[in-house]
């Protein structure tokens, strides 16, 4: 017997298998009344090559319990973190196949282990997720969800503007699309820049559930006013929206359905949001074939470059620096499994990226250069439905990751760094960096 939510078009299946196999995994987690636990690692507290942080078997969808997180910065040194979840802890469908998500929002400090006055921020019937947050540079907050409530179209894109301190502007709910989905957002300057998908086509995709039928922009001013609209790439099975923003340019990623195949086709673009100019990559650069929806992007301003990080088919991941013109200036192969869903955290000019075996994998960029610097294990199994990281100081970040029983919270310093292995580099000790890719492709 299976169970089937349809939720956008999307037939989302677990079967009474997976239903055993999360609660043999709660069994396994810590009590939680929304917080999983928080506390410093240690790279050294695990033996080498101990694998002490993967995600349990049988859950399931996991995006029925938590899904979406972003941040933004509040006054003083205060950061909020925006969260969709069901409930907290989070409980899971309704009997009747709906999710429940809310979005909620805490607050963190440094010098504190965990979100602090975590509540709910919108609340309505049907599900409000995955929560996605940008901050321009007049300090204001856009906060954007795919939402089941009140919607001809099964769905809505949808989005609130706020200041700083959550006092709103163009409070919620206001439509991106109707029939939008998966959307998310970044700050360019003072501009605010959706990349939602839109539709849905049955069949293929993960577990054959489907895949959304085109990506779009939509370009906002500071207070949440329209400003101009753009097809990157309409009415074609491309789907699963991500972006990043830099002072002038976003970077839009996506995945392109290949029909037959396990995998998809990464695309990206950079757009100018004032222009509407889309500059593709050149000829000649590889076109990565990645597992489903395991892609991330930001932007590093230390460097002046986008950082895009895919597992591709083989299970490796690939890195990709890309300046503002669209062109790669770097990129680096065969790097330890990223976790699906889950953020680049971005510190000066180091990239930190979560792997699927438990740990926070630490890149040094210049701007044509990527070298693999250290690796930090994590004291948790990364969620598979979002994972954020917020700087506080040289080297060292709070990460906050969504979980079926609900946030996982760990501080992580440079000083618990340990040096990667040779397999984590796929070659031998000294195979670290890679640059100049106009010598390596």
């Amino acid at each position: 017997m299976e169970c089937i939510i349809e939720r956008a078009g999307r037939r989302r299946r677990f079967g009474w298998l997976a239903v055993l196999g999360f609660i043999l995994a709660v069994a396994a987690y810590p009590a939680s009344s929304g917080h999983a636990g928080a506390v410093e690692v240690s790279a050294h507290r695990a033996p080498a090559g101990a694998v002490v942080a993967v995600p349990a078997p049988g859950l399931g969808d996991e995006r029925r319990f938590m899904h979406g997180i972003g941040w933004a910065s509040a006054s003083g040194n205060k950061s909020w973190v925006f969260f969709s979840s069901s409930g907290l802890p989070p409980r899971g469908a309704n009997r009747d196949g709906s999710w429940p998500h809310d979005v909620y929002v805490g607050a963190w400090s440094p010098g504190h282990q965990r979100l602090a006055n975590v509540h709910i921020f919108i609340s309505r019937p049907e599900a409000q997720e995955p929560v996605s947050v940008a901050q321009n540079t007049q300090g204001n907050i856009f906060v954007s969800f795919e939402d089941g409530w009140n919607t001809p179209n099964e769905v809505s894109q949808r989005y609130g503007v706020y200041r700083s301190n959550l006092v709103p502007i163009k409070p919620y709910p206001n439509d991106v699309e109707s029939g939008g989905h998966s959307g998310h957002v970044a700050a360019v300057g003072e501009h605010f820049v959706v990349f939602y998908s839109e539709d849905w086509v049955d069949g293929g995709g993960v577990d054959n559930l489907g895949t959304g039928n085109g990506v779009y922009v939509k370009v906002y001013d500071g207070s949440g006013k329209l400003l101009r609209h753009e097809n990157v790439a309409a009415h074609v099975r491309e789907w699963w929206p991500m972006i990043a923003g830099s002072s002038t340019k976003a970077l839009l990623v996506w995945q392109k359905y290949i029909p037959g195949e396990f995998v998809a086709q990464l695309e990206f673009a950079v757009y100018d949001p004032v222009s509407g100019k889309l500059e593709r990559p050149e000829d000649g650069v590889n076109v990565f074939r990645v597992q489903y929806y395991t892609y991330a992007a930001a932007w590093v301003p230390a460097v002046n470059r986008f950082v895009l990080e895919a597992t591709l088919e083989n299970g490796r991941t690939s890195i990709l620096l890309i300046d503002e013109a669209g062109h790669v200036t770097a990129k680096l192969e065969c790097l330890p499994a990223s976790v699906r869903e889950s953020s680049i955290a971005v510190d000066g000019s180091v990239a930190y990226v979560p792997t699927r075996d438990g740990r926070l994998m630490a890149l040094a960029l210049t701007g044509s250069t990527i070298d693999l610097r250290g690796m930090m294990r994590a004291p948790f199994a990364w969620g598979n439905t979002g994972a954020i990281g917020i700087p506080y100081g040289p080297g060292a970040l709070h990460f906050v990751s969504l979980s079926p029983v609900g946030l996982r919270e760990a501080n992580f310093n440079v000083h618990n760094e340990v040096q990667p292995s040779a397999s984590d580099r796929c070659g031998p000790e000294s195979a670290q960096k890679q640059s100049d890719v106009s010598s390596n492709d």
